[in-house]
């Protein structure tokens, strides 16, 4: 009860929402609650973001194949891209959810300037909008969300150069919607720079 009560009280206070939250999960703590996934998916509908990505950190990503029965349940109610291996899966429709398995943003930006090299670009035209052109993730993240400690992958490291950081010392098995919000409360008493 008192939960839902500080929930509403929350909820009452958003008016400065994130328009994309990246959540990075490590794959031991998708193993143990893979359909966390599904529910945050929900939370992120019900309070009007626009889209969400998921990135399971794993140098493993077969660890993770029980886990894609729930993983694919996102479809159920959100448009949701899912690359898994050298694999990528859509289903669904609304809010777009990218769900990131085991993917690097060290191997992201190197295929990018393949791409580009293999192209014929001058190098001299070569600019931030022609690396963003050949992204493969091109969510730009207003606010990342690190369950259960302090530490980043490097997921995103160009798309987030920019994100607002929040971690939780909570494990992804027991974050509540309560978590997500106090997040949200937290994002939107921030004054972003953009790097200035």
């Amino acid at each position: 009860m008192i939960h839902w009560l500080y929930e509403r009280l929350l909820l009452r206070n958003l008016d400065k929402l994130p328009h994309h939250v990246c959540f990075m999960i490590t794959g031991e703590d998708m193993i143990e609650a893979p359909r966390q996934i599904v529910e945050t998916t929900e939370w992120c509908r019900e309070v009007g973001l626009s889209g969400a990505t998921f990135h399971i950190s794993t140098d493993r990503p077969d660890e993770i194949r029980a886990c894609l029965p729930a993983i694919r349940k996102v479809g159920d109610i959100a448009s949701l891209n899912l690359y898994y291996a050298e694999n990528v899966e859509t289903a669904g429709e609304g809010m777009e959810v990218t769900v990131a398995v085991g993917k690097s943003g060290r191997e992201e930006i190197a295929a990018c300037i393949r791409k580009i090299a293999e192209e014929g670009v001058d190098p001299a035209e070569i600019d931030e909008e022609t690396i963003e052109r050949h992204l493969t993730f091109r969510c730009m993240p207003d606010l990342v969300i690190k369950t259960g400690g302090n530490y980043l992958t490097d997921f995103l490291i160009w798309q987030s150069v920019y994100s607002e950081l929040f971690f939780l010392d909570v494990n992804w098995k027991w974050f509540r919607k309560v978590d997500f919000l106090r997040a949200l409360r937290d994002y939107q008493s921030r004054a972003r720079r953009f790097g200035t």
